[in-house]
């Protein structure tokens, strides 16, 4: 088993940054790829980020290209999510995610472990 927690969100003015981080626990993090989603009220949980477990390969959804930066820390147990630019429709929560491969993923259905998220709400 593997523990996500997030940590980070908050209420930002559109154009601000906030960072959110994903402390994990269980097994050998290093071992996991690590993914960062999103879910507006109504909508579908999304892909925004990836990282493989070297960190050396990472994947971004289109709409957070340029402004989201992933990275991880693996003698910490821990993956961030860097957000500059943020616009209101980055309002959503935030989870992170833990797939058994080394690999990056953007599909919700491969990634085995999931954190209880936490409220990005940026204000116009």
């Amino acid at each position: 088993q593997v523990q996500l927690v997030e940590s980070g969100g908050g209420l930002v003015q559109a154009g601000g940054s906030l960072r959110l981080s994903c402390e994990a626990s269980g097994r050998t993090f290093s071992n996991y790829a690590m993914g960062w989603f999103r879910q507006a009220p109504g909508k579908e949980r999304d892909f925004v980020s990836s990282i493989s477990w070297s960190g050396g390969n990472t994947a971004y959804g289109d709409s957070v290209k340029g402004r989201f930066t992933i990275s991880r820390d693996n003698a910490k147990n821990t993956v961030y999510l860097q957000m500059n630019s943020l616009k209101p429709e980055d309002t959503a929560v935030y989870y992170c995610a833990a797939r058994q491969s080394p690999v990056v993923a953007t599909t919700r259905y491969l990634y085995n472990y999931w954190g209880q998220g936490t409220q990005v709400t940026v204000s116009s």
